[in-house]
């Protein structure tokens, strides 16, 4: 790409129709070419959409994220699935994003919708792999994940 692409109320427009429009409930966009060694996206959320907790075990896979718009849920967890620490992201508020090392399991649970996050995280893609999803949650799609979903979403009803 050699021309300035803008984050801008259009893609979040976009982005939230798509991911509205999109089964999953999400919405990616790329600002990077999959073989650049920075990834940077933005990403439209809806509230039913669900983000499994994780990991990512590389080395060079530590993650920028920031809410741009709207209201996420950040939950991390230890290696058996307890709940370390829970923070609100919310676009305006007193905490906006994080930065998070790799090896940390986290998940994202949507607060609100049409929320909007930009990620940031070496390239190339790598799927999650052996050891980097949690053995102690549903993976997307499968049974549970309604259930499993309200409880992540009840960590943040105050």
């Amino acid at each position: 790409m050699t021309e300035p692409r803008f984050i801008d109320r259009e893609l979040f427009t976009e982005l939230a129709e798509k991911a509205a429009a999109n089964p999953r409930g999400r919405q990616h966009h790329n600002f990077h070419q999959m073989e650049e060694p920075c990834h940077r996206m933005a990403i439209g959320l809806q509230s039913h959409t669900y983000i499994p907790p994780h990991r990512h075990l590389s080395a060079d896979k530590a993650e920028a994220l920031l809410v741009l718009k709207g209201r996420l849920g950040l939950l991390i967890f230890s290696d058996s699935g307890e709940v370390l620490a829970k923070r609100v992201l919310e676009a305006g508020g007193d905490c906006v994003g994080v930065d998070l090392p790799p090896g940390v399991f986290h998940a994202l649970v949507v607060l609100e919708d049409d929320s909007l996050l930009f990620e940031c995280k070496a390239g190339p893609y790598k799927a999650v792999g052996a050891g980097e999803q949690a053995e102690w949650a549903p993976r997307e799609g499968e049974v549970g994940v309604a259930d499993y979903q309200a409880w992540m979403r009840a960590q943040f009803d105050d």
